[in-house]
């Protein structure tokens, strides 16, 4: 089970490829909200699962899935 409270705000989010998903915007109970100013999420929030995550080093948060497969799952935040 990964800490969530090592998810912090602005740490990049890449895949289990490398490859750059986004940028953590803040966590949402079991979701993280990304960074709408990214250019990778094309200035849209998107939301991803906590489960996604395999681990959190330093200054990334590592995804279970390829940047790929994250971005074909990944959900846009429904604005209120």
């Amino acid at each position: 089970m990964v800490d969530l409270t090592l998810i912090k705000e602005h740490l990049e989010v890449v895949g289990s490829d490398g490859g750059h998903v986004g940028r953590v915007d803040h966590v949402l109970g079991d979701q993280i909200e990304l960074a709408k100013l990214d250019l990778a999420g094309g200035f849209k929030h998107h939301m991803i699962p906590t489960r996604w995550v395999d681990h959190v080093d330093d200054d990334k948060v590592r995804l279970t899935l390829t940047k790929d497969q994250a971005k074909a799952q990944w959900t846009e935040k429904q604005s209120h």
